[in-house]
């Protein structure tokens, strides 16, 4: 990822074809390493390329992956207040109880206006 970061940043910044050394200074630059391997694959991946070619194309395979959360619904069992679901409700008020009372120790007995 670093390399890939390297390579829009040069284009961003200007340079249309970078070449392994400007991705090397880069990255040198922020003091991380960049393996030769990979300098060389990614350009050989995006050589003759258009760069707002390659974000469009990206976009698209990306809207494909599923991003999570908003697909998952999780529901309680409908026997779950018959069956002893008032106790985690009655905790939760025990919980917050505390919490409010811990919050009021945190001035320590010193106020704003003192």
């Amino acid at each position: 990822m670093k390399v890939v970061a390297a390579y829009l940043l040069a284009v961003l910044g200007g340079n249309p074809s970078p070449s392994a050394a400007d991705l090397k200074h880069i990255l040198g630059s922020v003091g991380a390493e960049a393996e030769d391997e990979l300098v060389e694959l990614l350009l050989t991946e995006v050589k003759g390329k258009d760069f707002n070619e390659l974000i469009a194309s990206g976009r698209e395979k990306l809207s494909a992956v599923p991003s999570g959360g908003a697909a998952v619904a999780v529901s309680a069992p409908a026997g779950g207040a018959a069956a002893g679901g008032g106790a985690p409700a009655a905790e939760a008020k025990e919980e917050k109880k505390v919490e409010e009372k811990e919050e009021s120790d945190d001035d320590m007995g010193f106020s704003l206006f003192d």
